[in-house]
């Protein structure tokens, strides 16, 4: 696959996740409570992002961009999206971002590219559910059942989509003025939630126990960010090593590359099993407003 050090244990981690519900979902299963067969879909279509993201579906350049943009740089990606290219290309010009800052808006847009990937995937399979069931001639119970299923998938696109619109606003109002020096959160997928939060159905004080809760989570996404970039570090540093013969030095940078990469893929199934938690609540605050 040639994938960055980061990369092969970011694909760790979202496959261990993936393991994991689909061990779930065979409980389910086994207790006939997946009768509708919703789950059994989602979980596809979560294999299918996964495969998708890291060029494992056999379709040429299908990769998502690699997250390392230490290694990579940020030239070296494109955004496959006209307004954000033209976005990114105008606030690398402003001369209103120092580098860090470059660095931070650059993961907001390559989340943001993430978002209407997985937006398009489940786009897809909801279009291929609805030819299915035009095709059914005689309705019965079971085609109520799939009615429902299909209806959940709508609003899971509804919100998705709401996502999208938010986030390009954000990107587009921070690439003309830069960032704000007062900004509650930094982190795309905490800023994400947040806004989301607010629209969702809960109360001052839930509103304020998700806001502290988020502030954790962004610490532990942070964490997570110094243990990738060091984890390339140390990654280069074997490479380099391995070219000078020095047994025992390779041996020391083996073992501390060892450590780094099992640290990174700890922290990154913690953050994404916790951000699946924390968008699962919202979720459910969403669909209450709707109701």
């Amino acid at each position: 696959l040639q994938l960055s050090a980061v990369k092969l244990a970011e694909l760790h981690s979202d496959l261990k996740i993936q393991e994991k519900d689909e061990l779930s979902w065979k409980k389910l299963k086994a207790e006939g409570l997946d009768e509708d067969g919703e789950k059994e879909a989602k979980l596809r279509r979560n294999l299918n992002v996964i495969m998708t993201k890291y060029g494992m579906n056999g379709k040429k350049d299908s990769q998502l961009i690699d997250s390392n943009y230490i290694k990579d740089g940020t030239d070296s990606d494109t955004l496959d999206d006209p307004r954000l290219e033209k976005l990114w290309s105008k606030a690398k010009t402003s001369g209103k971002f120092s580098d860090e800052e470059l660095d931070k808006l650059w993961r907001e847009f390559k989340h943001h590219k993430e978002k209407i990937h997985e937006y398009n995937i489940l786009l897809e399979t909801v279009s291929r559910t609805e030819d299915i069931h035009k095709n059914v001639i005689n309705p019965s119970e079971e085609n109520l059942v799939k009615e429902e299923i299909l209806h959940n998938k709508h609003r899971e696109l509804k919100d998705k989509l709401r996502s999208i619109n938010q986030g390009f606003e954000r990107l587009r109002k921070v690439s003309h003025q830069g960032y704000d020096t007062n900004s509650e959160f930094e982190e795309p997928r905490v800023i994400d939630l947040w806004d989301m939060a607010k629209s969702a159905n809960f109360t001052e004080k839930e509103l304020e126990s998700f806001r502290e809760e988020l502030k954790h989570f962004e610490a532990k996404i942070e964490k997570h960010h110094h243990y990738q970039k060091q984890l390339e570090i140390s990654h280069q540093k074997l490479k380099h090593v391995e070219g000078t013969g020095d047994k025992d030095h390779l041996n020391r940078n083996k073992e501390k590359y060892a450590m780094l990469e099992e640290k990174t893929k700890e922290l990154g199934y913690k953050v994404k099993k916790h951000l699946q938690d924390l968008s699962s609540r919202i979720s459910q605050g969403l669909q209450h407003n709707e109701l």
